[in-house]
């Protein structure tokens, strides 16, 4: 990687979801109870799962467009489910998702040496300041993007650069860390490095077909890739 080779980047931004925090247990825990107050069976955690990754409302498409077998969700339906929806993960945000392996001490080291952090991730930003300070971590990141923030979501780069005018920092100074090829793409299109976790949410698509600049395993390997 171009930039891990030759200087430390001038900040680090992360995807959430999958990247930061398994958060599919309270977001399961949303979609059934939305879907079974209208009448629907309950998807389950390990469906949803496979569903995660571009914000709240693709969310309930797929999980809508599965459950009926079909390509059109009517649209008054998946606006009357999406609200369900996010008032019910209102409700549970936070109380079952965890941090992955790693996350909060990288963290903690980063700032240690005042890397500047964002995150920037599709899920509504209303839900992002809560789940963060919940987990404990929401005193590492200077910025908080979220899926309402620009005018297009994840793959666009619009939300990189978006956290990027907000940090005071060029792009291409900067490395992006994610778990999906949404996160690769928007990188890329941005002209940063980017680093993929291999735990996360893709789709059950395999990581490296995105070709990231690099893939780790685990989170910790963020902080020694940086600090090489």
């Amino acid at each position: 990687m171009r930039l891990l080779n030759s200087l430390q980047p001038q900040a680090v931004l992360f995807d959430l979801d999958g990247t930061l925090v398994d958060s599919v247990p309270d977001l399961a825990c949303a979609v059934d109870t939305a879907f079974t107050g209208l009448g629907f069976a309950a998807p389950g955690e390990d469906r949803v799962r496979g569903w995660v990754g571009n914000g709240a409302l693709t969310l309930i498409e797929r999980a809508l467009a599965d459950l009926l077998a079909t390509d059109t969700v009517d649209p008054q339906l998946l606006q009357q489910a999406h609200q369900q929806f996010l008032f019910h993960y209102a409700v549970v945000n936070g109380k079952a998702s965890r941090l992955y392996p790693g996350v909060a001490d990288t963290l903690e080291h980063l700032q240690q040496q005042n890397i500047p952090m964002a995150v920037v991730t599709n899920k509504p930003i209303e839900f992002v300041p809560g789940l963060l300070s919940g987990l404990g971590i929401g005193q590492y990141f200077n910025v908080l993007v979220g899926g309402e923030c620009t005018h297009e979501k994840k793959p666009s780069p619009q939300p990189l650069f978006y956290a990027c005018r907000l940090l005071q920092v060029e792009p291409s100074m900067c490395l992006m860390v994610g778990d999906s090829k949404h996160d690769i793409k928007a990188a890329k299109a941005a002209g940063m490095s980017v680093v993929a976790v291999d735990y996360g949410y893709n789709h059950g698509e395999a990581i490296a077909l995105s070709e990231p600049d690099l893939i780790v395993d685990c989170f910790s390997a963020v902080l020694s890739l940086i600090a090489a």
